[in-house]
């Protein structure tokens, strides 16, 4: 028997039921973004390689010691020279003139006997650190400044958005090639290569965030311009809400999508800048990265195309899953642009 117009114009709201009995329960946009991203196969298999790296990155002192094996020349037990050919600087045993080596499968660096292993995790390790930390706090600084040059009338937005153009035309190689000397001259101390190590990390961090949280603020500022015209908002204006809460409580909830996407296509962007830093020799020298390791290898490509293909492919991996990952979440997050 079919149900009459007046039947379900008088029964109450929230009183429909699914065909199996169950109630409809309603799904907020995170949930349904991340509905899709359960469903998105090649998003998965995306996260599980970022997530396997990480757990590389994170657990390399643990491999290390596990395989007995040694990052940096200065953590080396034995005498290079007892597995190093004097005249090549090629090792006696594996890559690339011998077989597989059981005690170091990616072979040992020329003339350093460094295990390409363990300097390819503490370099995925520093990598990883220096990129989450630059997102954090270039998507801090670009989504605090966006709130408030949007919710702003008048000169405050006039100022921060002149501010937010200066940075974005100024180059950031060239940015990067002038201040990154500077600090480590200024802050380091001669002799003391533990602290320059230090020092040279968090400059590179810094001068990541000082060049990339244009964007996102820019963003931001459009997406609050929109939102400060809602009832919600008005609303929270004439009660009297003090203006933090406002942006923090009111606005910032509903910019989670566009900062979630931002923060996921920007992680990739900073593995690969902290590897262009640091393959130019502006980057770290006293800790292994990736690109310091790509740096190192690019003189031997000819005799031993492993020490070079390493850490590459590793790059390559790391940025194609983070990308993917990102378009996914980006596609999840806005329907309008699903593939």
């Amino acid at each position: 028997m079919g149900i009459s117009a007046t039947e379900l114009a008088e029964a109450p709201v929230g009183a429909a039921e699914a065909p199996e009995g169950k109630k409809l329960a309603g799904r907020s946009p995170t949930q349904i973004a991340l509905l899709r991203l359960r469903q998105d196969k090649l998003a998965l298999a995306c996260f599980m390689i970022v997530v396997l790296l990480i757990l590389c990155g994170i657990f390399a002192p643990v491999i290390c010691n596990l395989l007995n094996i040694y990052p940096t020349a200065a953590t080396i037990p034995y005498d290079p020279s007892q597995v190093l050919d004097f005249n090549t600087g090629l090792p006696l045993q594996g890559p690339p003139n011998h077989g597989f080596w059981a005690q170091h499968p990616l072979g040992l660096a020329p003339q350093t006997a460094v295990d390409n292993l363990a300097r390819l995790l503490y370099g995925l390790r520093t990598s990883l650190f220096v990129a989450t930390a630059a997102t954090v706090f270039s998507t801090l600084f670009g989504v605090v400044l966006g709130l408030v040059a949007g919710f702003s009338r008048g000169w405050m937005d006039r100022i921060i958005m002149f501010v937010t153009d200066l940075f974005l035309s100024f180059p950031f190689i060239l940015g990067a090639l002038a201040m990154s000397p500077i600090i480590v001259s200024h802050f380091a101390k001669p002799g003391q290569l533990g602290i320059l190590s230090k020092v040279q990390l968090f400059s590179l961090i810094g001068i990541l965030v000082i060049f990339t949280w244009m964007p996102l603020c820019r963003l931001i500022r459009g997406q609050v311009l929109s939102l400060r015209e809602r009832e919600f908002v008005q609303a929270a204006q004439v009660m009297g809400v003090p203006t933090r809460r406002i942006l923090f409580k009111e606005l910032l909830p509903n910019l989670v999508a566009p900062i979630v996407v931002a923060t996921s296509l920007s992680l990739p962007a900073f593995v690969t800048a902290e590897a262009g830093l640091s393959y130019l020799g502006i980057g770290i020298t006293g800790i292994p990265t990736l690109g310091q390791t790509i740096f190192d290898a690019q003189n031997w490509w000819e005799v031993y195309p492993l020490y070079l293909w390493a850490p590459v492919l590793t790059i390559c991996a790391l940025v194609l899953a983070l990308n993917l990952l990102g378009d996914s979440i980006r596609d999840a997050f806005d329907p309008r642009t699903r593939r």
